[in-house]
């Protein structure tokens, strides 16, 4: 009798643990989607898509050659500088996509006789170039056409006429025999090398002829290498002998 009350408490603790047990739980479907994630990366194409309209732009913009940059877009605002003729000026502006065309409306701020609006377009998928047109503040002075492409200001000390003003020290045999115009050509080509846009046309001219001209700054005193301070100075000191003495100094 005492054997089959044993039996029968066994038993009901076996079936007590069997009722307790929970069910397991089932296995995420494979096709539940983030939605949150999805739109992450939505938005970051959209970005990275936007960052390449950054960067410089260079071209023809009437008699002059101009560096178009593009330094910030951000969701449908625009924001940039425009170098030429001497003149740096900031520009901010809109910008709408549409079939695969983005098109840009930049004002300059205005408080500069020589301010107006680019208007430019640039394909989304190539974003090589951009062409346009700049409309004068000042309505008695003409609408510019233009076409620009890309092109990265990059300092190189091998171009020129007078390369060696950047590469090594000038030497009285370097500057001795050249007239008074070549001297102030080579050391302008100094700062034409570092991307100065120059504001004298004579020297503006000359150097937009060059391939390897691109106007990047206004403001080139921080990036003169040692030997290049060196070398303007001696080219300057006889810059001025050749302007005294004429045709009895040198040649």
């Amino acid at each position: 009798m005492q054997k089959f009350i044993v039996i029968l408490i066994v038993a009901f603790f076996i079936t007590s643990c069997k009722d307790n047990k929970q069910p397991a739980e089932k296995e995420p479907s494979n096709t539940t989607v983030d939605t949150a994630t999805v739109k992450e990366d939505k938005t970051l194409t959209v970005v990275n898509q936007l960052e390449k309209l950054l960067g410089s732009f260079v071209g023809a913009f009437g008699n002059n050659k101009i560096t178009f940059l593009i330094t910030r877009v951000a969701g449908d605002t625009v924001a940039g500088r425009s170098i030429v003729a001497g003149n740096d000026r900031p520009f901010t502006g809109t910008l709408i996509e549409k079939d695969g065309m983005y098109t840009v409306t930049a004002k300059e701020p205005g408080d500069h006789p020589n301010d107006g609006i680019f208007t430019f377009t640039i394909k989304a998928d190539s974003t090589s170039g951009i062409a346009g047109s700049w409309k004068p503040n000042d309505t008695k002075k003409p609408v510019k056409e233009y076409t620009l492409e890309r092109k990265k200001f990059v300092y190189n000390p091998n171009v020129g006429t007078y390369p060696q003003a950047s590469q090594r020290l000038l030497k009285a045999k370097d500057v001795e025999n050249e007239y008074k115009e070549d001297l102030m050509f080579m050391r302008n080509e100094i700062f034409a090398r570092h991307g100065y846009c120059f504001k004298k046309k004579e020297l503006r001219l000359e150097f937009e002829m060059q391939d390897w001209y691109v106007p990047n700054t206004v403001d080139i005193k921080g990036f003169l290498t040692e030997i290049e301070k060196k070398n303007i100075e001696i080219i300057k000191r006889y810059e001025k002998y050749a302007e005294e003495y004429g045709d009895e100094y040198g040649r």
